[in-house]
């Protein structure tokens, strides 16, 4: 049954079918339509326009949008949505003192959230990981990229991944699987680390390729946890299983993990806090996305990715949330665009773009959806009525959603 929104105040992020990505300057520039209509049909948007060239009276399900903003639904490329338990403790321990490193080399961290994952079944970890996906629907995110790496054993590891695949299935939203076994060194591997590599390399690998549990993988390269060799180990072992790279780099130190990843064709360099010209200079004239999370940032408090300076060399940029039980207990988008605009000095059109097309684009899902397209994916945000979409960001306390469309249905 088709849907019209009709009288919609301003209609964001009009695209070209052609257009992926949106790069340096370009950013700056978020195509809109005042007065608008949008005609869905099953799961598609089929039609838009200005107001005085709506000629669709007929169809049974209209919704009245006036003083309201309809922009396409976050795409948020870079999650670890599936996780067991928290790790509230943690966040008092930074708050007396201990910095996340500290708390990682006393066992706590990624080692911690792995342990409650090891003694959580896998309906279990269903049932906790599906009511986070329901919250951040609500909160306007329509395509989530949902990484492993907190099993850090062959079984483990595939318990999350089969979480992950079974969300896809009985959730709308769109959702992409990432396989980071490379997230830590298990306590067991502690004076093995290449003993560590093979068993990703020779165990893991394999068996998430033959239950098709993954499109992407992912290291996390830092220092105390995956060197430059390490992750060149896992990247080249993973190029035959037909798996994308992308990859945390830089969020502590940089030493050439953008660089690495830039040689690999990687989708997405995610983090990015720590940044040096050599890595800006990597990025050019790849097809690697950028991708900042700020809540992350604001969670440990550590610098911001320097999101400015990547759009003034001409790069594109990426916001995600990072949402995880240690460093950023929250999936909510629309925290992350106004933590662009406030810390990381994004204009609204900007993060928007950044929150959105190119988003998609980290998830390798630009092609039908991030923007308002014929043909792509009917995946809305209708806010509450507000006076424009600068208020959007600039009204960080307020949830100004009003309506969700997945798929051309109300959620």
């Amino acid at each position: 049954m088709p849907l019209l929104i009709k009288n919609i105040k301003e209609l964001l992020q009009i695209r070209e079918p052609d257009i992926l990505k949106i790069s340096g300057a370009d950013m700056k520039t978020l195509p809109t339509i005042k007065n608008a209509y949008l005609l869905i049909e099953h799961d598609t948007i089929v039609d838009f326009g200005s107001m005085e060239n709506c000629n669709y009276s007929d169809v049974d399900q209209v919704i009245d949008a006036t003083g309201k903003i309809v922009l396409p639904t976050w795409c948020d490329s870079h999650t670890h949505i599936v996780y067991a338990g928290n790790r509230e403790q943690e966040f008092v321990d930074r708050i007396n003192g201990l910095s996340y490193e500290e708390i990682a080399n006393r066992g706590g961290g990624i080692l911690n959230s792995a342990k409650t994952l090891e003694n959580t079944n896998e309906e279990d970890l269903y049932k906790q990981s599906i009511e986070r996906v329901k919250k951040v629907i609500k909160l306007g995110s329509g395509a989530l990229e949902i990484k492993s790496g907190y099993g850090l054993s062959t079984e483990n590891e595939i318990k999350m991944l089969r979480v992950i695949k079974r969300i896809k299935k009985e959730f709308p939203i769109k959702i992409k699987a990432t396989f980071l076994g490379a997230h830590a060194f298990p306590k067991e591997f502690k004076d093995n680390k290449q003993g560590y590599l093979d068993l990703i390399i020779n165990d893991m690998l394999p068996k998430i390729a033959k239950e098709n549990l993954a499109h992407y993988v992912d290291v996390f390269c830092e220092k105390g946890y995956f060197s430059l060799n390490d992750t060149q180990q896992i990247l080249e072992a993973a190029k035959q299983y037909h798996l994308t790279p992308k990859i945390h780099v830089n969020q502590f130190n940089a030493f050439g993990g953008v660089e690495l990843a830039v040689k690999h064709n990687a989708l997405s360099v995610d983090h990015l806090e720590m940044l040096n010209e050599s890595d800006i200079n990597a990025l050019k004239n790849s097809n690697t996305m950028p991708v900042a999370l700020p809540s992350c940032s604001y969670f440990l408090s550590i610098p911001y990715t320097p999101g400015r300076q990547i759009i003034d060399a001409g790069l594109p940029l990426a916001l995600a949330t990072d949402f995880n039980p240690g460093s950023t207990p929250s999936g909510n988008m629309n925290f992350v665009v106004s933590t662009a605009c406030i810390k990381m000095k994004l204009t609204p059109e900007e993060a928007i773009n950044a929150a959105t097309i190119n988003g998609a684009y980290a998830m390798g899902i630009s092609n039908q959806y991030g923007s308002i397209t014929k043909g792509k994916k009917a995946n809305l945000i209708i806010t509450k009525q507000v006076p424009s979409y600068n208020y959007l960001p600039y009204a960080f306390g307020e949830n100004n959603i009003d309506q969700v469309i997945i798929n051309g249905t109300l959620y």
